[in-house]
């Protein structure tokens, strides 16, 4: 299992008019875990993209549990429980605040494309490698 938590202070601009964070920026912070993760690894999206494979969101599943306020610390863990074994990656989501309660948890599921002609394809192989080690 390889994990990484990443923190985020929320600004003013990411919350509604109550203070509270808009619940599509649930997905934001889920992003940025997630990028923060792969660069944890050495990589980054770019460097993804570079290697001509791009990575298509395909489910998300955001479970809000309580709320998440304008100047809050925020830290999101990001999992991946499995070694992808196909085109098929996983990242497992938490947000937690400062006292580390659970706010927040979600699953954000991706296809690895060619970015040549769209079609399914396995994670790239230098990535795979890093992340087997984790399993």
């Amino acid at each position: 299992m390889f994990t990484s938590t990443t923190q985020i202070r929320v600004h003013y601009a990411l919350t509604d008019q109550m203070g509270v964070v808009y619940h599509g920026r649930y997905a934001e912070f889920f992003e940025i875990g997630r990028s923060e993760a792969i660069r944890d690894l050495g990589f980054t999206y770019k460097d993804i993209e570079a290697m001509g494979v791009i990575m298509a969101v395909v489910e998300i599943n955001i479970k809000y549990i309580r709320p998440i306020r304008y100047d809050d610390f925020i830290n999101v863990k990001t999992t991946l429980t499995q070694l992808p074994t196909d085109h098929r990656v996983s990242f497992h989501s938490e947000i937690y605040s400062q006292d580390d309660q659970l706010l927040s948890k979600g699953i954000v599921t991706f296809y690895f494309l060619e970015a040549k002609n769209m079609q399914k394809t396995n994670m790239p192989e230098p990535l795979y490698n890093l992340l087997k080690g984790y399993f």
